[in-house]
């Protein structure tokens, strides 16, 4: 028997589905006199990791090494990819996910000691490659603000994505990289439809203001680009030629995309959401996710996993394509430089550390 999916406002998920590395899972009594007292609150817990730089061998991911001081994420996105590393965590990957973030609160000490070895071989931070670090928690303790000024320290260049006009604060930061080749900010912009990006991404900034954030940081001089990231099949995949256009308008000289994929309990939570904002629309969107996936909900092979294939899959490659012909939008990422990277004085760890 299927959990109650009960609405939460300001949350993607309406349920927390088991923990696919756990026997038993928890599943409150239904309640028909929920108030906005008993709605989850967002908590923070310590995160006691000893590395803020991970890791990872994807050769479909266009980077090695990324940084994130927070792990889960408070926006909400009901379809993110990433919501099962929380079972990691013993957690969900629904509410779970939204709720209880994990705060590396040492990252920057952390990444400046990383930074300062003399095995880090310079190289783009992808910020991140997981959740966004710019999420709502970011605004009250500045940990990436932080950690960014560490890489003007360092002069180690940085490549940032995220759903938060929140990245505009850092501007002044940015910019001492942008000088030397250093950084590129790419603002994800899955719709331009703010009831639907309201439901589905319920705690990131409205399209508006990320379009906002792209303009802003255009006229700073740094490098910017927009990534139509997931594309939803049978859903938004018909906006693309309009989000490039308004990117670009704004600014974005670069632009990118893929398509979206339903890992583990993220197919359940989206089968959910779909039956619970838009259940007319639920088995087109399905059926077309399962043809661009080889017949199923997610496929995680290298290569596939981030464009799909099949013959929609194509067409979105051919309309996204065509956009940005027709957007003046040629590149797909700017080439960052380590040429200016520096270790400062008295930052090298001695024998002892």
């Amino acid at each position: 028997m299927k959990p109650k999916w009960t609405p939460k406002r300001g949350r993607g998920a309406g349920e927390n589905p088991p923990n696919r590395f756990e026997k038993l899972s928890y599943q409150p009594e239904p309640s028909d006199d929920e108030t906005e007292a008993s709605l989850p609150e967002t908590q923070w817990l310590k995160d006691s990791s000893r590395s803020a730089i991970n890791y990872n061998d994807s050769p479909d991911v266009g980077f090695d090494a990324s940084l994130n001081p927070y792990r889960g994420c408070e926006h909400g996105c009901v379809y993110c990819y990433a919501r099962p590393t929380h079972e990691y965590l013993g957690f969900s990957s629904g509410l779970d996910f939204e709720t209880k973030i994990l705060v590396k609160e040492d990252a920057p000490e952390l990444l400046r000691r990383d930074l300062s070895s003399p095995s880090w071989k310079p190289q783009v931070l992808a910020i991140s490659g997981v959740t966004d670090a710019y999420q709502p928690l970011e605004r009250r303790l500045g940990l990436t603000r932080r950690c960014l000024e560490v890489l003007v320290e360092f002069l180690n260049p940085a490549a940032i994505i995220t759903k938060n006009q929140l990245v505009t604060r850092d501007i002044d930061l940015l910019m001492k990289l942008a000088r030397h080749r250093a950084t590129a900010v790419f603002l994800s912009v899955t719709t331009l439809d703010a009831d639907l990006a309201r439901i589905m991404e319920p705690r990131a900034s409205t399209p508006a203001l990320r379009l906002e954030a792209i303009r802003t940081l255009a006229q700073a001089g740094i490098p910017v680009g927009v990534m139509v990231a997931p594309t939803l099949p049978g859903l938004t995949d018909h906006e693309i030629p309009s989000i490039i256009a308004a990117a670009a308008q704004a600014g974005a000289r670069f632009a990118g995309y893929v398509v979206l994929r339903l890992p583990y309990a993220v197919k359940s939570l989206f089968e959910r959401w779909l039956e619970e904002h838009m259940p007319d629309r639920k088995s087109k969107v399905l059926n077309r996710i399962r043809a661009v996936r080889g017949g199923k909900l997610n496929d995680p092979r290298f290569k596939s996993r981030m464009k799909g294939e099949g013959i929609f899959a194509e067409q979105i490659a051919k309309l996204f394509t065509a956009s940005c012909r027709k957007a003046g939008i040629l590149g797909r990422h700017p080439e960052l430089s380590t040429d200016a990277f520096r270790r400062p004085s008295g930052s090298q760890l001695s024998f002892f550390d």
